[in-house]
């Protein structure tokens, strides 16, 4: 669940809480401290993954244990209990490497270092049996599934057509593209003449509904979706016999995801931002943000804190998507911090975490996966399953949160 709140190479911080706030005011508020916008966000990029790497390294034991418990014979939460040296081993794994990328490097980068580092460093453990339990378990023979359990979809072995150059490809010419992916990432963001070579082709839109003032640029090539793109040329071009081909099957393939969740954005971003700037009226009456921030820290007072990942799941839940809820809801976080007086990074920090748990439990996404294995209709049973590690996510974020400001004393800029 960690890697959700970097999403796509950082998305749902770069794009979801960069766009999410007054980006102007805070900036002028900061200067005011001799701070810079980059540097704020790159302290909310470290507190995200800081709270993700200390709630997250358990929730591989978590979900053994609710497997043994739903899934197995016994329905015990013990027997998964008994993996727990191995298990918190794997959670490390991913989230050591995952914090020190998002508190040294940013918030492009955790969810491909943490991914690519543990996934070696378990692999092999598992293969060495480096902490794994001598006592085995697993599910009851097939013939004893309920049928909740039983997906519509079946593929066998005839419906799959190898496209590959060599169907015995190695190890290195698989994980060839996503290495690529993490390099270019990593030069595009630190070295500046690949960044600059990058950032020099750019699309410019200007006098947007006839407005002169209203305009946006963006780079292409520079852009993480740039990057996965030239991986995947890159890819297709090493892997397949015919890349063309291969590309025009992926592209088809792509696009019934793309277009349904380009869809949904299409309503989705310009009702945020008409949510965002709803404080620019003849009327003087403040921002949709400003005046729920204002009900809710009223409601909830000191205790805000504990709620505000919460808030962000929410978000996640209604909106299907961790991005979009930052971008609804961190001006209101931040709005509800600077009410209490509390550090407004760490509060929209903490809907940044509570949109990664959300995720868990948004709709689409549930309806999006039951589709994939065959278990449309069974909708509800997922979500009474993954609402338990959503309920564990927001409560210990909520707990990390308030006792970092009222028991340590944390402010951070901004906070009076």
């Amino acid at each position: 669940m960690a890697h959700v709140s970097f999403g796509a190479v950082g998305t749902p911080i770069v794009i979801g809480v960069n766009k999410g706030l007054d980006t102007t005011a805070i900036s002028a508020q900061l200067v005011q401290q001799g701070l810079d916008w980059d540097s704020f966000l790159q302290l909310i990029t470290s507190q995200v993954a800081m709270i993700h790497g200390a709630i997250g390294t358990f929730m591989p034991l978590f979900m053994v244990m609710m497997l043994t418990r739903f899934f197995g014979k016994n329905k015990s939460w013990r027997e998964g209990f008994a993996i727990w040296p191995f298990a918190i081993f794997a959670g490390l794994a991913f989230t050591v490497p995952y914090t020190l990328t998002g508190v040294f490097l940013g918030p492009e980068f955790p969810s491909l270092v943490g991914g690519l580092v543990s996934i070696t460093i378990v692999v092999n453990a598992a293969k060495r049996g480096f902490l794994v339990p001598k006592t085995t378990w697993d599910f009851v023979p097939q013939k004893s599934w309920p049928s909740e359990w039983l997906g519509k979809l079946v593929v066998s072995k005839e419906d799959i057509t190898p496209t590959l150059s060599d169907k015995n490809m190695s190890t290195v010419m698989a994980w060839f593209p996503y290495l690529l992916v993490a390099l270019l990432l990593v030069f595009s963001r630190v070295f500046a003449g690949f960044q600059s070579l990058l950032n020099s082709m750019t699309v410019d839109l200007t006098s947007i509904l006839s407005e002169a003032d209203i305009s946006a640029s963006f780079s292409p090539l520079y852009l993480p979706g740039g990057l996965l793109l030239i991986s995947a040329l890159v890819a297709a071009a090493i892997q397949t016999k015919k890349p063309v081909n291969a590309l025009n099957d992926a592209f088809k393939e792509s696009s019934k995801t793309v277009l349904g969740a380009g869809f949904v954005l299409i309503f989705t971003i310009p009702m945020v931002r008409i949510f965002i700037n709803s404080g620019v009226n003849l009327s003087d009456v403040a921002s949709m943000p400003v005046a729920s921030a204002e009900l809710f820290a009223g409601t909830f007072g000191n205790t805000f804190p504990l709620i505000s990942a919460t808030i962000g799941a929410l978000g996640a839940f209604i909106a299907g998507s961790n991005t979009v809820s930052n971008m609804m809801f961190s001006q209101f976080q931040y709005e509800a911090a600077m009410s209490l007086r509390v550090s407004p990074s760490l509060i929209i920090a903490a809907q940044a975490v509570g949109t990664a748990a959300g995720n868990m439990i948004a709709i689409h996404n549930v309806v999006a996966a039951s589709a994939t294995v065959g278990l449309l209709g069974m909708e509800g049973a997922t979500l009474r399953r993954t609402i338990l590690p959503t309920l564990y996510y927001v409560l210990f974020c909520g707990i990390i949160v308030m006792a970092a400001i009222y028991i340590f004393g944390f402010q951070g800029p901004l906070a009076s």
